[in-house]
């Protein structure tokens, strides 16, 4: 049965890293405020949550800080709460964490990419996750999409999915694994439990969740668009357009 509502009005939108793979675009300006399809990158993830009704994002930067915090100084819904990571760029996992020490993210909460794009399916994704949350279950509720439907992607897969949901990596012994990650989960506090200090990668915190069976996925029912480099703008802008 359909939730009606989303099960947290809180997003975490990561918007901190180098984006060195986009050089010489990010030389002078973040990942996330490089444009495609005359959007900023971060205005199609912001613009996910206000359509699903989220009511504050909170927004981690790094590189070029000045630059995102008055992009986002245009917004108005969500409201935007910033978490600063100037002195330590502290990567995906100490981000959350950094954010969660600090009170700014409700148990549980939603984490999103801002240098990437997807189109929903038959409705807001974010509501796909809402109603697939299960907090009895999960630590952790990743958005993935099949490589069918990932766009300039040129990765081997990350996830199986498993027929009760749960996610299994891809072995060291397999060539290919049939979903990717695609930026986009609903995490809880335990989650973030007895974390490192410092910069980590979530991968830490997925590990631990996966060896305890609570990680699980939601196949994303639209497209993907993985912009890495600048040689994936225009295929992407040209999908885009037409439709």
């Amino acid at each position: 049965m359909s939730r009606t509502a989303l099960v947290s009005n809180t997003a975490m939108v990561m918007a901190a890293g180098l984006g060195k793979r986009m050089l010489p675009l990010t030389a002078t300006t973040p990942k996330p405020l490089i444009e495609v399809g005359g959007r900023k990158l971060i205005d199609y993830m912001i613009d996910h949550l206000a359509e699903a009704g989220i009511e504050k994002a909170v927004v981690n930067v790094h590189y070029l800080p000045e630059q995102v915090e008055a992009y986002l100084g245009g917004r108005e819904h969500p409201a935007i709460a910033i978490s600063d990571e100037r002195e330590v760029l502290l990567e995906t996992g100490g981000g959350m964490v950094k954010a969660w020490r600090s009170g700014l993210l409700p148990d549980p909460f939603y984490c999103v990419n801002s240098d990437n794009i997807w189109i929903d399916g038959p409705r807001n994704t974010l509501l796909d996750l809402s109603d697939a949350w299960d907090p009895a279950r999960m630590d952790a509720l990743l958005l993935v999409v099949p490589k069918e439907r990932a766009h300039q992607h040129r990765g081997k897969g990350d996830f199986h999915v498993e027929p009760d949901g749960r996610l299994r990596r891809r072995g060291p012994d397999e060539e290919s694994a049939p979903y990717i990650f695609i930026g986009a989960q609903i995490a809880a506090h335990r989650l973030l439990r007895d974390a490192p200090d410092g910069p980590f990668s979530t991968n830490v915190l997925w590990d631990r969740a996966i060896a305890e069976g609570r990680l699980f996925g939601v196949i994303h029912a639209g497209e993907w668009f993985d912009l890495g480099t600048p040689e994936a703008i225009a295929p992407a802008e040209a999908r885009l357009a037409g439709g």
